[in-house]
């Protein structure tokens, strides 16, 4: 069922006719005209019951015994079918905070994971026919949504090398992935995902110590790497430039000598206390 416009007419006028026959009522009641003033007031009753005010971004669904009629969207004070049933949703854009998920990722890590949505009603029939309460429906959804998205992606790329969309690196695919599957759950209620992003993501505390001892250990590695490799070009430039300058003359063992003395120098994590050799290179 899609969302169908109902035209409506200005309630000012309807309301001023429906005061004059509240006045006639009076006047025919208080002149022992009782005929002239019941009917008058019954058909001030019925002018006033068809009266809906809809303020901005709002909207008024009427039904006619139980069969849909139109949306009414046009603000300020409308007038329709007094037999009409009407209700009144809003069209506002909305914040769902969702709650803490515990779940797993796809390599089966238990991870902690949340999501703040916001969402309007842009079909009001979808949203108020098509599903039983569509603000719960819209937090289940969500929720699945949730759990979903984080159950087809790695916390990061320590877990799983070759993923290209992993829920901590790519925060911005992320929230793509994640609106565009909420959209695909949520048309059934009328309602449009205007934003979606994580909110809330950390291992479960269970593992968190542990994966935290992890990174910290690849950070050292890495560390090391780049320190390791800076000493080797270091190393290279000083034997090339002692041989360029033919400084000194060293055989291959004096240059391994050399090579090991400087790494440790430059890769060691403490101040290296120097050895003067006053005797000569062999001695």
């Amino acid at each position: 069922m899609n969302e169908k416009n109902l035209t409506s007419l200005s309630g000012y006028v309807l309301l001023l006719i429906a005061l004059i026959l509240l006045g006639v009522a009076a006047y025919g009641i208080a002149a022992d005209a009782v005929a002239l003033g019941i009917i008058s007031f019954l058909i001030s009753i019925i002018i006033m019951s068809g009266l809906a005010v809809i303020n901005p971004k709002e909207a008024v669904v009427t039904t006619f015994f139980g069969d849909y009629t139109g949306t009414m969207k046009q603000t300020g004070l409308r007038w329709v079918n007094p037999l009409y049933r009407k209700r009144k949703i809003s069209l506002r854009a909305r914040n769902l905070n969702g709650q803490t998920l515990k779940v797993n990722d796809k390599t089966g890590n238990p991870i902690e994971i949340a999501a703040v949505v916001v969402w309007q009603v842009a079909d009001s029939a979808k949203a108020l026919f098509e599903v039983d309460d569509y603000h719960m429906f819209v937090q289940i959804q969500s929720e699945a949504a949730v759990r979903h998205l984080a159950s087809t992606c790695a916390y990061d790329n320590m877990e799983d090398e070759d993923a290209t969309v992993t829920l901590r690196d790519s925060t911005g695919q992320i929230n793509v992935l994640l609106e565009q599957e909420l959209n695909e759950r949520l048309e059934r209620a009328g309602v449009d995902i205007l934003e979606a992003r994580i909110s809330h993501l950390a291992y479960a505390p269970e593992i968190a110590g542990a994966m935290l001892q992890r990174q910290q250990a690849s950070a050292v590695v890495s560390a090391r790497k780049l320190i390791v490799e800076g000493a080797v070009g270091m190393v290279e430039m000083a034997l090339a430039r002692l041989a360029e300058k033919d400084v000194v003359t060293l055989d291959e063992e004096r240059k391994a000598a050399m090579v090991s003395n400087l790494l440790v120098v430059l890769c060691g994590e403490k101040s290296v206390s120097p050895v003067v050799n006053a005797g000569t290179l062999y001695n």
